[in-house]
């Protein structure tokens, strides 16, 4: 249950690419996270991934089947994958209940409608709140609900964006361990667009640097933890471990 990304070159802008022969392989089962610098193509690699940005050149693959020219909602309901979008991810006016059902609309309806007393078994706050208009929700409820959305199809790849953007801070930890325990529990592979790096580091496996749309860098993410070039940029200061590591060992230049 893999995903590669080989050589893609992709923009909005015919002619201006955002992306620039980037590759990458998600693993099977494997967390990654996605780092770089404002303006680097992190999201623009997701959107490509789902086929909301035209690949202009390369090839996008799932369990090794080709989706490069496939529709988003055929990549989600036939190839297995699932998007939370950064922030906007949920319909404000619409109930929790009825936001799950619509991210299970395409499922025969007496499948939604266990997908969706099975998600609110798991995530029994959803399940108090199911009748509120999601923009009631706090902050940390909602990214819930737009998780939880995603997972009505049973994805087996699943991209977020910024998942933790808007979050404060004690809602972090609460969200990267609902992430993991996806992972765990449904044996989910995750591609993570993420500013708040080292808590995403922390339950990835490995990590990926974009800039300027090229693959800047890439390791294990307990090497980027510890990768002072790293730190300095994206931590906020020090390495996470052994700050006289060689940064060479750390992590792959590509």
């Amino acid at each position: 249950m893999s995903m590669e990304v080989q050589a893609v070159t992709a923009g909005y802008v015919p002619g201006v690419p955002i992306l620039n022969e980037v590759s990458v392989e998600v693993r099977d089962g494997e967390i990654l996270t996605i780092l770089g610098p404002n303006g680097s193509g992190k999201s623009t690699l997701l959107k490509a991934a789902m086929g909301f940005v035209p690949v202009w050149s390369g090839r996008i693959s799932v369990d090794g089947k080709d989706v490069t020219g496939v529709v988003p909602h055929r990549r989600a309901t036939g190839y297995g994958l699932g998007f939370v979008p950064q922030l906007a991810n949920v319909f404000g006016s619409l109930t929790v209940r009825e936001n799950l059902e619509i991210g299970g609309a395409r499922l025969p309806r007496s499948e939604r409608r266990a997908r969706v007393a099975e998600l609110m078994q798991r995530y029994p706050r959803l399940a108090e709140r199911a009748k509120s208009r999601a923009d009631s929700l706090s902050g940390g409820e909602r990214q819930m609900l737009a998780i939880a959305r995603a997972l009505m199809t049973r994805p087996t790849h699943l991209l977020l964006d910024e998942p933790s953007a808007g979050l404060s801070p004690a809602m972090l930890e609460q969200l990267f361990q609902m992430l993991a325990e996806i992972r765990e529990r449904d044996g989910v592979t995750m591609l993570i667009v993420e500013q708040n790096a080292a808590q995403s580091l922390a339950v990835s496996d490995r990590g990926l640097v974009l800039v300027l749309g090229r693959v800047a860098l890439v390791g294990a993410a307990k090497d980027l933890l510890a990768d002072p070039r790293v730190a300095a940029l994206y931590l906020g200061g020090a390495p996470r471990t052994n700050a006289t590591q060689d940064p060479s060992e750390a992590a792959e230049h590509v």
